[in-house]
């Protein structure tokens, strides 16, 4: 399975931002939140996680997508 959300901490290079970046996004998850969703997801249901990097990663907030990349089993 795979899941992306769009990393709120790379919403700091929009100094005119305010909110989500776009007005479909229902969630916007720093890299800790992501990674604690995915820690529950994988203790919960048996999933192992890889979380990967999505777009061109800016070296203070990382990339503005993450992506957990799930394994049953």
């Amino acid at each position: 399975m795979i899941v992306t959300t769009p990393n709120v901490e790379y919403n700091a290079r929009y100094e005119t931002l305010h909110g989500h970046r776009h007005e479909d996004h229902r969630f916007e998850w720093t890299r800790d939140q992501f990674a604690a969703w995915t820690g529950r997801v994988c203790t919960g249901y048996g999933y192992t996680v890889e979380i990967r990097p999505v777009g061109e990663t800016d070296r203070n907030s990382a990339p503005p997508t993450q992506l957990a990349f799930f394994r049953k089993g």
